[in-house]
């Protein structure tokens, strides 16, 4: 049959591929499907999805299916361009995958188509992009391998268990717990590409906390077995290697995804902007935990805003709660 006939219903199939007494197996289909999500290009969209909803209504009709969908939703992902037009073998503008595989490994193509644009939006393919994120993986390679000796040790803790820690240790296990809690929600709404940028800021601050001083082993622990949970479903390899590099007998794949604590991934200071009359005059520092009149009150004796207030009368205050302070000012 025409392979648009079989690519429309085919997917029910592979619920039981093995029965020979009929089309489907009802019990099989009613635990795997509607699926959660279709995912495919803005040509499935208007093609094989509406066979496959026409197929599914008329199984429904037959009595094969229970369900008139057999999706419950739809993301149409952007295409890949190259020179400025969509990849295409008849356009002779595509990249062979096996040679980018082989110069940089798979992993770091994943990572950069990923990475590159939104998933819902066109990507324009260029090879800087795919040398940064090969850099990327190398550069979390080497501070592993640096460490190698120190975290290869199973269970060994977590940097809470230790004595106070230093104000930068503080902040990478703040900024750890701050990844974990974006990487988590971006997934959810598929925005691979803003993960991977947190990813990314995050190994920067370990960076920066290793060359600042002695770091403390607990911590690196923590930090990089939480960073190969983050990393794996954007470099599954290079993770599983990380993961066996760190003493782990068992694979990512059976691992839980990371918890982040609210309290940890809190800001211990956070920035308040100061408006007069809805323009921004100044801006000051205070704790994340600072009340909306203490906000007011300060922003009021601000010496950089007192001085768009002075011979003037404040008719109004307000306040976004931990973000703003707008004073309306004017003469009477």
């Amino acid at each position: 049959m025409d392979t648009f006939v079989d690519s429309s219903w085919y997917f029910y199939r592979y619920t039981d591929a093995q029965l020979d007494t009929a089309p489907v197996r009802s019990e099989a289909v009613e635990y795997w499907l509607p699926v959660d999500i279709y995912i495919g290009g803005v040509e499935h969209a208007i093609l094989h999805l509406v066979y496959m909803r026409f197929f599914t209504k008329v199984m429904r009709d037959l009595g094969l299916v229970s369900f008139p969908e057999g999706v419950s939703g739809l993301f149409t992902q952007g295409m890949v361009l190259k020179d400025g037009a969509a990849m295409s073998k008849s356009l002779g503008n595509t990249v062979a995958p096996d040679e980018v595989a082989r110069k940089y490994g798979v992993d770091a193509l994943r990572l950069f188509i990923q990475f590159a644009a939104p998933p819902d939006r066109d990507l324009s393919w260029n090879d800087q992009g795919l040398e940064g994120c090969f850099r990327f993986l190398n550069r979390i390679w080497r501070l592993l391998y640096r460490f190698r000796q120190e975290l290869g040790q199973e269970d060994v803790g977590h940097a809470g268990d230790r004595g106070e820690p230093s104000e930068s240790a503080r902040a990478v296990r703040r900024k750890l717990h701050q990844t974990i809690r974006k990487v988590t929600h971006d997934l959810e709404r598929i925005h691979q590409n803003t993960a991977v940028a947190a990813i990314m800021e995050l190994l920067n601050s370990v960076y920066d906390y290793v060359e600042r001083e002695e770091p403390d082993p607990l911590l690196l622990r923590e930090v990089f077995e939480n960073l190969t949970l983050l990393l794996s479903p954007f470099a599954p390899h290079f993770a599983e290697e990380m993961w066996e590099i760190l003493g782990h007998k068992d694979s990512l794949t059976v691992t839980p995804w990371p918890d982040f604590d609210m309290e940890l991934a809190r800001e211990e200071e956070i920035e308040i902007v100061v408006q007069i009359n809805g323009k921004v005059r100044s801006r000051f520092l205070a704790s994340s935990q600072i009340s909306e009149e203490d906000m007011k009150g300060r922003a009021l004796e601000d010496e950089k805003a007192r001085e768009y207030m002075e011979g003037k009368t404040v008719f109004k205050v307000v306040v976004v709660p931990r973000k703003l302070v707008n004073i309306v000012v004017g003469r009477n």
